[in-house]
């Protein structure tokens, strides 16, 4: 945003539902006792070259997700092939094919082995390199940084340092863990979605401390200097201790002035604020873990069937090795033709126990192809052809999004779906948080014919149950009351057509109502239509959303707080009552009454 945007004047804590968010106990409270071990960060604000030095050399803003680097790669890749038991077996194998025991050339048994390993440490570099290049994507991404003199300017995220003053816009990511200074609205609230760190899609509402509300644009960034104290690195992504130094006095900070990365803005034209963790040490990435090396359930039964064919390899092998033995000591002494070449003497009548051991070595190597070389290589080829159709299977795609499926790993293809624990602390967790106007009650009378999805799915269930005791033989009630087989089938043929008659997608997000007797303004023909009227208002009126005009349609949009909020916004549009602006002490609501065709505007107070 530009230096002189106009601010917001909607006083968000005039709101009843605001009205909490006076200033916080803390400030009341006075400062947190910061000392001892664990609370000895340091930050100076808007001089990051001061974190550059030591002791207060802090980590980078870069972060990286990648299971391997140029050094590591090499030892843990080829750590993670030999923990595959037939390699381990043909590593064993291709070593001993090295001594004189060895049956055939060295290369027949080290060639296959280096093109299995080879090729299985070639897919995880690729599959690395792919997480590397969206790591980068993530470094690469431009947020607005001070860089003196009130001037603020993009730079990569991957170049934000601890101290630099950042300003966040709308439905941008914080680059970083920030403290919050100020916001586009005078109380210094904003909006904060934390999908990405929690999995919950209500917004939560953080508020600047008071002092600092004054640095409402980017010239007051100019001379400003404080200094925070607070608690060091930690994974606790709900808490927060610290300190604000500040024109002298010294003010508490908890984590309702704290931005976390990954986190989005949302409902606010903008922020500003202080890094105060980056990289590594930004709470979400003290909660990731590194890239851990999983092994499916098929692979993991793969070892085992390995294990029993190794197993069944050397009872041959050792079957062998005993029939060589007495063969060896009763018959090769005398037939001398059937002495095998040996030029290192290691087939010595005199000592068939030694020539039955390099026989059960030998015997291990020959009949080692009983382990297939192959079969990991066949299970890598199939998983990689897997991971491709995942990425284009056009029914995992979401459409509302835009988002399709994408493999990043094609180690575990096989685990997709195989879900047998769920652990949840509560319903909400699984559920898609999306809500739906389907019905309502005015004055004790119903609204709204359409069926909810749990109608429709007791609808099939019982139609399921009917159909199944039809083909067995006709109820008792069925015949009592007349009723003929052939005809209970026609019946349930048409409740099962007309259940998949109202089965269909709603043409509005969030509106699925119908009733002929509200739509349209027919509600004026209702004998309780003053009523009607004031729960279609309180339906339009009673709300925190803010309306926002899509400068390319023209339409209203709502930021809503919840779904919930959303869709009883677009109802009320349906019905005839657009909520179209709000001010201080007012809201907007644009009416289609008393005539439908010719829209009025009334402004309702608070």
């Amino acid at each position: 945003m530009t230096r002189g945007r106009i601010r917001a004047k909607i006083r968000r804590s005039s709101l009843y539902t605001f009205s909490c968010y006076r200033p916080h106990p803390s400030e009341e409270e006075g400062p947190h006792d910061i000392q001892g071990p664990g609370y000895s960060r340091l930050v100076y604000c808007n001089q990051p070259h001061l974190h550059e030095q030591k002791p207060l050399k802090y980590c980078t803003n870069y972060i990286s997700t990648t299971k391997y680097n140029i050094i590591t790669f090499l030892p843990k890749a080829i750590f993670e092939q030999f923990r595959r038991v037939a390699n381990l077996y043909f590593l064993l194998a291709a070593i001993l094919s090295l001594t004189d025991v060895s049956p055939f050339s060295p290369v027949s048994m080290i060639a296959p082995l280096a093109f299995v390993v080879g090729l299985s440490m070639a897919k995880e570099a690729l599959e690395d390199w792919r997480r590397f290049i969206q790591d980068m994507k993530v470094n690469l991404r431009k947020a607005s940084v001070h860089k003196g003199n009130g001037v603020f300017g993009n730079r990569p995220w991957m170049k934000i340092r601890v101290g630099d003053v950042v300003k966040v816009e709308k439905d941008q990511f914080f680059p970083a863990d920030l403290l919050l200074l100020s916001s586009s609205y005078e109380d210094g609230i904003c909006y904060v979605e934390t999908m990405n760190l929690d999995g919950e899609t209500n917004l939560k509402v953080k508020r600047a401390l008071e002092v600092t509300l004054p640095l409402e644009n980017d010239a007051t960034f100019k001379n400003f200097n404080a200094t925070i104290r607070c608690e060091d690195p930690n994974p606790n992504l709900y808490t927060f201790i610290g300190n604000l130094e500040y024109d002298c006095m010294v003010y508490p900070l908890d984590p309702g002035q704290i931005l976390l990365r990954d986190s989005k803005l949302r409902n606010t034209a903008y922020v500003y604020g202080i890094v105060i963790f980056t990289g590594h040490d930004s709470k979400v990435m003290q909660n990731s873990t590194k890239s851990p090396s999983k092994r499916s359930r098929i692979e993991m039964q793969m070892d085992k069937i390995i294990y029993i064919l190794f197993s069944l390899l050397v009872f041959i092998s050792f079957i062998s090795s005993i029939g060589f033995i007495v063969k060896t000591k009763n018959d090769m002494p005398n037939w001398w033709y059937l002495r095998p070449p040996d030029e290192h003497n290691l087939f010595n009548p005199k000592k068939p126990e030694v020539s039955g051991f390099y026989h059960l070595i030998t015997a291990l190597m020959l009949y080692g192809y009983l382990i297939p070389i192959s079969l990991y290589v066949s299970i890598e080829v199939v998983k990689v052809l897997q991971a491709l159709f995942m990425n284009r299977d056009i029914h995992m795609y979401d459409e509302e999004t835009g988002t399709p499926a994408e493999a990043r790993t094609s180690n575990l293809n096989e685990e997709l779906g195989q879900v047998d624990t769920i652990l949840s602390d509560k319903t909400g967790t699984l559920t898609c948080n999306q809500m739906d106007f389907l019905k309502c009650s005015i004055a004790g009378s119903a609204y709204g014919t359409r069926a909810s999805d749990v109608e429709l799915a007791a609808a099939k269930q019982m139609a399921m149950d009917m159909d199944g005791q039809s083909k067995n033989s006709t109820p008792l009630s069925w015949q009592k009351s007349g009723i003929a087989f052939g005809q209970s089938e026609i019946e349930l043929e048409t409740v099962v057509t007309s259940t998949y008659k109202l089965e269909r997608k709603p043409a509005i997000k969030g509106f699925s109502f119908e009733d002929s007797r509200l739509m349209n303004g027919n509600w004026l023909k209702e004998p309780n239509a003053d009523v009607i009227l004031l729960f279609f208002r309180i339906l339009s009126i009673c709300h925190t959303a803010i309306p926002e005009i899509n400068e390319e349609t023209g339409d209203l949009t709502y930021e809503a707080e919840s779904p919930d909020e959303s869709s009883f916004l677009v109802a009320a549009k349906e019905f005839g009552f657009e909520f179209c602006k709000r001010t201080q002490s007012t809201i907007g609501v644009r009416e289609r009454y008393p005539s439908y065709q010719q829209p009025s505007e009334r402004q309702d107070h608070e």
